[in-house]
């Protein structure tokens, strides 16, 4: 039994017994306030949910284009990953006020604001701080400015990171401040294991625990059928990641490719699609 997997399905068994409340996109939802889970990352291991097929090149190819700190979308659609499609049209854009924004365009959110913060590298400081001062508790990459969060094509849903260094071993805490615990959450959790095991063989450590915190967790209400399929299903263990590349610095890690990883012994069910609410 896949106890850590579990973890995600009781979160969608309680999510469908929730109160239902009104959101942004008036799709409606299923929502509980503050829920926590925790993953082990050791000896390569990634928690790539295995009671639905995860779509593992756009995790993949999404995370290094944070990481190069791109916000042109289009560029990940060129990947054949059209994750943003529906955030980043142009009549999305211009409902939004963003008529000034080719089409494409995210605005400042997530990688952009990693890497340039009012002038802050935001990654190459935590990767600095982990080599310098492991014991740290200061090592936080937000992606949530105040005074630029309406730039983004959405506010940003998934607003920090914390590392912690833990003996060897290297901890990665995220926070939602909003979670679609069907679509994005699976894809939230591979995208921060990857993250972490990259920055973990960066700096010479092993990667450890990866924590999620999540604010507002919700079920889309045209989520509610795939999530009662899903919970049906019994999960098979967790597949292991291999790196195919020397890392040692943020710069190895921005010309690293999906080709670089090697994803192994990966079983898993069939994929439930279901509609992005935008």
């Amino acid at each position: 039994m896949n106890i850590e997997e579990t973890q995600y399905l009781d979160l969608l068994k309680r999510l469908i017994e929730a109160p239902d409340k009104g959101d942004r996109t008036g799709v409606g939802t299923k929502s509980i306030f503050g829920h926590q889970m925790r993953f082990s990352l050791d000896n390569g291991k990634i928690p790539l949910l295995t009671t639905k097929k995860v779509f593992f090149r756009g995790v993949v190819e999404e995370l290094l284009f944070f990481i190069r700190g791109e916000r042109d979308t289009k560029k990940l659609e060129d990947k054949g990953v059209n994750i943003w499609i529906g955030n980043t049209s142009r009549e999305f854009l211009d409902n939004k006020g963003l008529t000034n924004y080719e089409e494409g365009d995210m605005g400042p959110m997530y990688g952009s604001l990693w890497r340039d913060f009012d002038g802050v590298d935001q990654l190459k400081n935590s990767f600095n701080l982990i080599k310098a001062d492991p014991n740290s508790r200061r090592n936080i990459i937000t992606a949530y400015h105040p005074a630029k969060a309406h730039l983004g094509v959405l506010y940003p849903c998934h607003t920090m990171i914390q590392f912690n260094v833990r003996e060897d071993k290297l901890d990665c805490l995220w926070v939602q401040r909003s979670v679609d615990t069907f679509l994005g959450l699976s894809f939230n959790i591979a995208s921060y294991a990857v993250l972490a095991h990259l920055m973990a063989k960066a700096t010479g450590l092993k990667a450890g625990d990866l924590i999620f915190q999540g604010g507002d967790t919700h079920l889309y209400s045209n989520h509610l059928e795939q999530a009662q399929i899903q919970i049906q299903r019994d999960p098979y263990p967790f597949p292991t990641l291999k790196i195919n590349k020397e890392i040692s610095s943020i710069e190895d890690m921005e010309k690293i490719v999906f080709e670089d990883f090697e994803l192994i012994n990966y079983q898993h069910h069939p994929a439930i699609k279901a509609p992005m609410a935008v």
